[in-house]
């Protein structure tokens, strides 16, 4: 008896058990689909965030005020609170910075702002940033349309702006928006520049932004004491190390920082803020293969369960098939084939699941859609594991029955 008949055989043993077999395929897909649909996840968040630190540049580094940057743990306790950098100590900052580096800074101004043309407006939901000249690099955008503040607008304060392309589609219904006057807030402003399309990530989206100059959002923003953050860009990692040390002695000065004390800003390598998180889901991805490996467990005592009263339920057909033939290889093989089959059907839409699952997660967190020939490949491997595990046992079982004695089973 071929590999073939003993498929076909185990697809009509199948059939008679419809109720059984669908229930136990369903529990291997919840279990792949959990397995499967979280390291999607993190792939594609992974992807993501890769994305977004490259196209900053892995030669920048920030300075922020310290207790606000990117906290993963500390026990549900908040950080000490530190008196946030003035727009004068960033300016101050980058005059006086000598380094062959170039120095951005940039202040989040509004996060729930609504931008009207006309009788069109978008929804409250515009992120409205100050920026200077070098802001647009050191967050790696780019424009499709228009120019850069001059360095004249930034120290002015004067009202232009540059939009995101979601707020130009909103508003302009595929008109030229250039030069065109648009209300942000309470505030009017002259558009001289379109930024390229690029997506969300890590939940902020460039499209739907609005970047004003630095000085222009120190004047229209509504927190009193907003911080500023500082963005050093280097030409080389080579003299990236030197380059933090003298922004550090040169900060502390500024910020007045005694000898002994410690800084109150915190100064963070974009490469270290990717690799922080790129380790914290590495925690996360080993919990979502604890969780999937338990569950198939589960899936696979279960079906063992299930091929062990199959072969009792069977025991007169081994006893045909031996009398006419079939030796305990046959017999061991039909078997482990029928557990294969099941596992692989339930493999499949745990599979087919998880993937979507794990994207849709993804794209609602600004992530990219991907398809993860690794997990699928993984997938059916386990099944085919999983499948032979549960059934062996069953299947060398009915290998050894007597065929005399299953004759006369009743």
């Amino acid at each position: 008896m071929n590999y073939r008949e003993n498929i076909r055989l185990a697809l009509e043993s199948i059939k008679g058990n419809r109720l059984r077999t669908m229930l136990t395929a369903l529990i291997i897909a919840i279990g792949l689909m959990a397995l499967v649909g979280i390291l999607t996840t993190l792939d594609a968040v992974k992807k993501s965030m890769t994305e977004a630190f490259s196209s900053m540049g892995a030669n920048s580094f920030t300075i922020r005020n310290r207790g606000t940057g990117i906290r993963i743990g500390g026990q549900g306790k908040r950080p000490k609170p530190f008196k946030a950098i003035r727009y004068e100590d960033a300016v101050r900052f980058k005059d006086s910075l000598n380094t062959p580096a170039t120095v951005a800074v940039s202040v989040f101004a509004s996060g729930g702002s609504t931008v009207k043309f006309g009788s069109l407006k978008t929804n409250p939901n515009i992120n409205v940033q100050g920026i200077d000249e070098n802001g647009l690099a050191s967050q790696g955008l780019n424009l499709s349309e228009g120019r850069n503040f001059s360095v004249s607008e930034i120290q002015l304060g004067s009202n232009v702006c540059i939009v995101g392309g979601e707020v130009v589609d909103k508003l302009f219904k595929g008109s030229d928006p250039m030069d065109k006057l648009i209300n942000v807030g309470n505030n009017r402003f002259k558009i001289v520049g379109i930024l390229a399309k690029k997506g969300s990530s890590m939940g902020f989206s460039g499209d739907r932004a609005v970047y004003v100059p630095l000085l222009k959002a120190k004047q229209i923003n509504a927190n009193a004491n907003p911080s500023y953050t500082i963005t050093v860009m280097v030409p080389n990692n080579d003299i990236q190390d030197n380059v933090i040390g003298e922004s550090t002695a040169l900060f502390r000065n500024i910020r007045k920082v005694k000898v002994g004390e410690t800084n109150n800003f915190e100064i963070t390598k974009s490469d270290a803020i990717a690799q922080t998180l790129f380790e914290n889901l590495a925690f996360v991805a080993i919990g979502g293969v604890a969780i999937g490996i338990i569950t198939l467990i589960g899936a696979s005592i279960g079906l063992m369960n299930i091929m062990l009263v199959s072969v009792t339920e069977r025991t007169r057909e081994i006893g045909i098939r031996k009398a006419i033939g079939a030796n305990p290889q046959v017999i061991r093989r039909q078997f482990l084939i029928e557990a294969v089959v099941i596992c692989l059907m339930g493999g499949a839409l745990g599979i087919f699941l998880g993937i979507l699952l794990g994207n849709l997660i993804s794209l609602a967190m600004g992530g990219s859609f991907i398809i993860p020939w690794l997990f699928i490949l993984g997938g059916f491997v386990l099944c085919v594991l999983v499948g032979i595990g549960s059934g062996y046992y069953p299947a060398k079982k009915a290998s050894k029955l007597d065929p005399v004695e299953a004759l006369r089973y009743e």
